[in-house]
């Protein structure tokens, strides 16, 4: 029999490689969304608010793996409505699924719920792993992050599911040749303007997609991981290195920098903010290579030279 597979919040970047990968494997996918509609990938598409116990809560009894990615952008301006919808879409969703699963006859093996590796402090000095430093920082401006995250994890860790071995997937940017933050920085450099983001002093936390799905892999296979699971690439690097070997992949010997205060000027039009360029984000995945975990690209020229192939 075939394994079931449930991607709540499924319709993004992550979630269609997902799709896409177990659908290959033969399992049955079936992906929570608000707006379902006939896949051409052989995943199925079925009804949620990302609230309320329904109907979909039938498929979440008896499957094998259970996937949460569900929240609204964060790319926007953190306005009283934005802050509102981006807490609760992660929080009701969260809930949600660990409420589908305690009362599941036949509870999946693994619930694996997306968080964030911003969680942890602005740092330059010191890398985090998973026992790492978190909170906030006023020179990030990242208060409104962390309050996110922790009230994510909070939901995650507060509901009882004995049968089910939970991950947070600390998550960092993730790049793909097609998708993810890649094409847009891509882009950038192309027209001349990867220089360096403020000082350009700030870390740069990142994993290529590859290195994404197999950690994925790894850590089904492996029952010892759980709880907080770091998901970066082991060798961080400065924005300001970054966007060179950027510019490197890319043939554009040229980059023009980017002051503060211009970025703050283009959040503003942008309506995003500049926490998400200008937070250093030093974290390595401690969890994944004390398991023994061995990356495809652990080094970003690599991964930006297959990226720009």
């Amino acid at each position: 029999m075939s394994q079931r597979i449930i991607l709540a919040g499924g319709g993004g970047f992550l979630g269609t490689l997902l799709a896409k990968k177990f659908v290959a494997d033969g399992c049955e996918v079936i992906v929570l969304t608000r707006s379902p509609k006939t896949r051409s990938d052989g995943a199925k598409e079925i009804f949620w608010d990302a609230k309320t116990l329904d109907d979909w809560t039938r498929f979440v009894d008896g499957a094998d793996v259970v996937f949460n990615l569900t929240g609204k952008s964060v790319d926007c301006r953190y306005n009283e409505k934005n802050r509102r919808e981006i807490i609760a879409s992660r929080v009701d969703s969260t809930r949600a699924i660990g409420e589908a699963i305690a009362k599941a006859k036949s509870p999946p093996r693994i619930w694996l719920n997306a968080s964030s590796a911003t969680i942890y402090k602005h740092s330059f000095g010191k890398p985090h792993d998973e026992f790492g430093e978190t909170g906030a920082t006023p020179e990030a401006k990242d208060e409104f992050s962390i309050e996110v995250i922790r009230r994510w994890e909070s939901a995650l860790d507060e509901v009882q599911t004995p049968a089910t071995r939970k991950v947070a997937l600390r998550i960092s940017i993730v790049f793909g040749k097609n998708g993810g933050a890649f094409p847009v920085f891509r882009r950038l450099a192309k027209l001349g303007l990867a220089g360096a983001m403020g000082d350009g002093r700030q870390i740069f936390s990142w994993l290529h997609a590859d290195d994404f799905m197999r950690a994925v892999e790894w850590i089904l296979a492996h029952e010892n991981l759980s709880g907080a699971v770091n998901l970066v690439a082991p060798e961080p690097v400065s924005n300001r290195e970054f966007m060179r070997q950027l510019r490197h992949a890319c043939g554009m010997p040229i980059g023009l920098p980017a002051k503060k205060w211009m970025l703050e000027i283009g959040a503003f039009f942008l309506r995003t903010e500049t926490e998400l360029l200008i937070k250093s984000r030093y974290v390595v995945p401690g969890k994944l290579l004390a398991s023994g975990f061995q990356f495809k690209f652990p080094q970003l020229q690599d991964a930006l030279a297959d990226l720009c192939r």
